[in-house]
């Protein structure tokens, strides 16, 4: 009897070892899950099945992640670190997991990305960042994360966003920019232009909300029209309206522009505007008719002034008229006058 307890609970600690699941966590070997939510970890359970394929960790502790932090489980596709404290990630965290598709790393204590960190993740399609003191992403991100179709970076502390990585992100479907502290100045115009093709494309997006300078303070970035940037120099803003006021006249032909199919780099950043075409053309609409109206009530007014002032003038021209008249008459009646007495003296001779 003590040697079959013996052999059950060996049994048991075989398959525990096996199936590689840490005590703190529960998990599904038949879907290849585990999940260690809420379990007050500091640091990545150890002793994971190699084959895990998804590995929830939020609501924890952690605070850092070391180099190749994941190496036991390499064939993850989802991993969910979201609402730790992270604050550091060495840059081959993710070393090994070269088929992961879902990260989540939101509302943590992260500054700054590594422009290596996501270099071994050639497959990522989501990236959540929101939630975190991030300041901004590197210029080479899009050579990491090629394959991206959702972004957040909600809630940070980004000020711009370079346009060449958008654009280089050309898989991308959806985007979240909400809740960070843009600076809408002249260097915003060629994200202002990459959202207006990203939307035409059907691409989805949330408001961009500037907070400098203060007189777009709360303005949607996409709802600004160009002509507020008038004081930045003549290379970002003549040559863009030159460009726009091209796209305007070919408004009839959406199309649209890759980068291969023109010379010179500059000229697909403003090809963006073709999505906003139609408002324009309603703006332009707009404003025909208001001037029509407002010419209309102008010429009425100016003839009506001009009816008024002839017929003002022909009162007053038959006014001393008759006034002169009025006045011979009197004069001829006015007694004691020399022209009175002359035929009166002859009469008396």
């Amino acid at each position: 009897m003590t040697e079959r307890i013996a052999f059950t609970l060996m049994g048991l600690l075989l398959i525990h070892r096996v199936s590689g699941c840490p005590r703190e966590c529960a998990c599904n070997p038949k879907a290849k899950t585990v999940d260690c939510r809420d379990k007050g970890l500091y640091d990545i359970p150890r002793n994971l099945q190699v084959d895990t394929r998804e590995l929830y960790l939020q609501n924890n502790r952690i605070r850092g992640l070391s180099s190749m932090a994941f190496r036991e489980t390499p064939l993850l596709k989802i991993l969910d670190l979201a609402n730790n404290s992270i604050s550091s990630m060495s840059a081959s965290t993710f070393q090994g997991l070269h088929g992961l598709l879902v990260l989540n790393l939101a509302n943590n204590s992260i500054r700054e990305i590594d422009k290596r960190l996501f270099s071994p993740i050639k497959t990522l399609s989501e990236l959540n960042l929101s939630y975190n003191h991030i300041s901004s992403l590197p210029g080479t991100l899009a050579d990491s994360v090629n394959n991206l179709t959702w972004l957040s970076v909600r809630h940070n502390r980004l000020q711009r966003l370079d346009r060449t990585l958008l654009v280089s992100l050309t898989k991308l479907q959806v985007l979240f920019f909400h809740n960070n502290p843009w600076k809408c100045d002249c260097q915003v115009i060629g994200l202002k232009l990459w959202l207006e093709t990203f939307i035409f494309k059907g691409g989805t997006t949330d408001d961009i909300k500037c907070a400098q300078p203060e007189n777009l303070r709360e303005k949607d970035l996409r709802k600004i029209p160009y002509e507020m940037f008038q004081t930045c120099p003549w290379t970002n803003y003549n040559y863009l309206f030159a460009n726009i006021h091209h796209l305007e006249s070919d408004h009839q032909i959406p199309r649209l522009h890759s980068p291969s199919d023109r010379g010179s780099e500059s000229l697909p950043e403003c090809e963006p505007k073709q999505k906003p075409r139609p408002v324009n053309l309603r703006h332009a609409i707009a404003t025909v008719v208001i001037t029509g109206v407002v010419c209309g009530i102008v010429c009425l007014m100016m003839l009506a002034a001009a009816i008024y002032g002839c017929a003002y003038a022909a009162i007053m021209a038959k006014y001393q008229r008759d006034l002169k008249k009025v006045e011979q008459v009197a004069e001829a009646r006015e007694p004691g006058r020399p022209e009175e007495k002359e035929p009166l003296d002859g009469s008396l001779a």
